[in-house]
């Protein structure tokens, strides 16, 4: 299908890809791995042809059709999602306006004598029958299948897509690709954006796909549930075997100890000719034996172990100062927006180096409250810090606050004060951004290198209580293991927010579930609470928690189907609603400052009161249509 030869690529005199030679072909499903930077999304973009190698060759079947999946798309305005997704039937669409054309020719003209007129006929005749052929009477329904798969309701499909958040927007794209019906996908960091049902169904679909995939993600469970080959770039080299991702870790750990055994081995066995050879060389008896020895020594092919890429972060996470025992305290906490709440009578109280995470569906409440304690948003109940508690925040979308139009240096020198500003070179080095790097503008960074890069900015402020919320996103899976050792070794308090159980194993040790408004405490690590849910993985709990709740709503599997996707577009627009509602309620709060430093020079400023106003209102629309939402989610919950 797709035959890599000699593949070579560069970049500033460095070597990414050396003569690396492949070939894919119909039923591979590949995992392409490797650490941030290692040339992942660059070897996606050489294979769609996008981008050339500088040597090599790649030999393709003439009609070979291939699929791109990446990180940044751009669709033309004005669309709407399902005509979006349709643009994957391209032939179909000419085909369409053909028939139309033709249907509009035969009803009003009025030569049905004519030759003319018969061709028509014989016209719509064939292209009809190619239009059955190509699938031009099961596109419509294969496109709602799709898109509903992927988390889109029916009301969803006439809206444009000028109004989705950037995540939305991508699964657009990946619904685009699966329906073109292409020979090759290559699809970059798929489940970035999706839900676990989204992935569940999505995994599903790669598994019966009849082409070949390929896929960059570091979602470990995801690699293992679809791909059968593992293609691992490191160090210029590719290591490619078929097997999925766990697996193939496990045979390249034993196939380099085989290869360091047998290094051992030969080396002693040089040792001891080389040895010879100089108690020969001494003896003018032997000098012939010496040299035969050494014609031997010489055409020893060496072993040589594969190597590692063992380059990674090196983080460490120091505490500031020390807090008293308590470091936050919550009493009757909840989150309203409008009357509709969506955390209620929440206590809690934190300790001084407690290892915490918070687990639970999207839309649960993890992050509110997360926002709650570093005082992002307003709430109810009363919430209080420990004596000289300092925080540190990690935000889930934490990379998206850098400025792409600023270099890594700027970004870092910006967010230092007079104390770490001398540090900034030597933190940039520790997150692998070392020698020209610095100077890389933001907006070219990889997702895994604007994360390590946002990691590295929280380091340049003081804190001894760290919140993290889905920290490892985009992060490769060494990055990952560097970030947990990082955190076990961290002698503050902890909360993690994640969804994550091979992350999460032996960091922390209590437990929040958030459900229903409310969170429930369990004293032990996420494996404890695994076992109190008797369940294997985060993925059954919410699989779990969904069959539950359709089973008690309806024992009609399709109204529950229905609902089930109704509840899951709710939760999204409700998400959406309250991050308007937050930054317009942090832009009135500095208007408000600015009133009470100084009330006449504020008010003084061009359309200040209007606008003041506007946002005012603009809160209170907003909070009814939040109330709105939640009381029709309550209707099917």
């Amino acid at each position: 299908m797709l035959n890599i030869h000699n593949l070579s690529i560069s970049f500033g005199g460095e070597s990414l890809f050396d003569q690396i030679t492949f070939r894919l072909g119909a039923g591979d499903r590949v995992g392409l791995i490797g650490k941030n930077g290692a040339g992942k999304s660059t070897m996606l973009k050489i294979l769609s042809g996008e981008q050339e190698a500088d040597t090599g060759q790649i030999a393709k079947d003439k009609e070979l059709r291939i699929g791109f999946l990446k990180q940044d798309i751009d669709f033309v305005q004005g669309r709407t999602v399902v005509d979006e997704a349709q643009q994957a039937f391209e032939e179909i669409k000419i085909i369409e306006k053909k028939i139309d054309y033709i249907n509009g020719q035969l009803t009003t003209r009025t030569d049905y004598e004519s030759d003319d007129y018969t061709q028509l006929i014989q016209d719509l005749s064939e292209i009809t029958h190619q239009y059955e052929i190509i699938g031009g009477y099961n596109y419509q329904g294969d496109t709602e299948k799709v898109l509903m798969g992927l988390g889109f309701e029916r009301e969803m499909f006439d809206k444009v897509t000028d109004t989705f958040s950037g995540g939305w927007r991508m699964r657009i794209e990946l619904a685009k690709l699966l329906l073109q019906n292409n020979d090759i996908l290559l699809l970059d960091e798929p489940t970035n954006h999706l839900d676990i049902e989204s992935i569940i169904w999505l995994e599903s679909f790669l598994t019966n796909y009849p082409g070949c995939v390929i896929i960059v993600s570091h979602d470990r469970m995801f690699l293992d549930n679809v791909t059968n080959r593992t293609i691992e770039i490191s160090l210029g080299k590719i290591y490619d075997f078929k097997k999925s991702y766990s697996q193939y870790l496990e045979l390249r750990q034993e196939l380099r100890g085989q290869q360091l055994a047998s290094q051992k081995n030969q080396e002693k066995q040089i040792e001891q000719t080389e040895k010879l050879i100089e108690k020969f060389r001494a003896k003018a008896s032997k000098a012939s034996m010496a040299q035969s020895l050494l014609k031997k020594l010489d055409k020893i092919d060496r072993i040589e172990v594969d190597e590692d890429d063992n380059s990674v972060m090196n983080v460490k996470f120091p505490v500031s100062l020390q807090p008293g025992k308590v470091v936050i305290e919550a009493v009757n906490i909840g989150k309203a927006y409008g009357e509709s709440q969506v955390l209620e009578h929440i206590d809690l109280l934190i300790e001084r180096g407690s290892k915490i995470a918070f687990v639970g569906q999207n839309g649960q409440g993890k992050s509110t409250l997360a926002k709650i304690i570093v005082d992002e948003i307003s709430h109810n109940g009363v919430l209080k810090l420990g004596h000289n508690v300092q925080l540190g925040y990690f935000a889930q979308n934490q990379a998206d606050y850098l400025d792409g139009e600023k270099t890594v240096l700027d970004t870092m020198i910006d967010g230092a004060n007079e104390a770490t500003r001398s540090k900034v070179r030597d933190l940039l080095g520790s997150f692998l951004f070392k020698g020209d790097e610095v100077s890389k503008k933001v907006k070219v960074l990889s997702g895994g290198e604007r994360n390590r890069l946002a990691l590295c900015k929280l380091m340049l402020q003081p804190f001894n209580v760290l919140i993290m919320d889905e920290p490892t996103n985009h992060l490769d899976i060494k990055s990952k293991n560097v970030l947990k050792d990082a955190l076990k070794s961290f002698q503050g308090t902890l909360i993690l927010v994640s969804h994550d159980r091979d992350f999460l194993q032996n960091l922390t040790d209590t437990v929040y579930e958030f459900k229903n408004k409310k969170i429930r405490e369990y004293l032990g690590d996420i494996n404890y609470y695994l076992e109190q849910r008797n369940v294997e993985n985060m993925r059954a709990i919410e699989k779990k928690d969904k069959i539950q709740k359709d089973d008690s709503k309806n024992s009609n599997s399709k109204q529950a189907y229905n609902d089930q996707k109704k509840f899951k577009s709710l939760n999204n627009k409700l998400s959406n609603t309250e991050a308007k509602i937050n930054k317009l309620e942090k832009e009135l709060k500095t208007k408000d400052l600015e009133m009470a430093s100084n009330y006449a020079t504020a008010i003084a400023k061009p359309k200040f009161l209007e606008n003041y106003q506007a946002k005012k209102k603009e809160v209170e629309d907003l909070m009814k249509s939040w109330e709105v939402l939640q009381q029709e989610l309550e209707v099917i919950s």
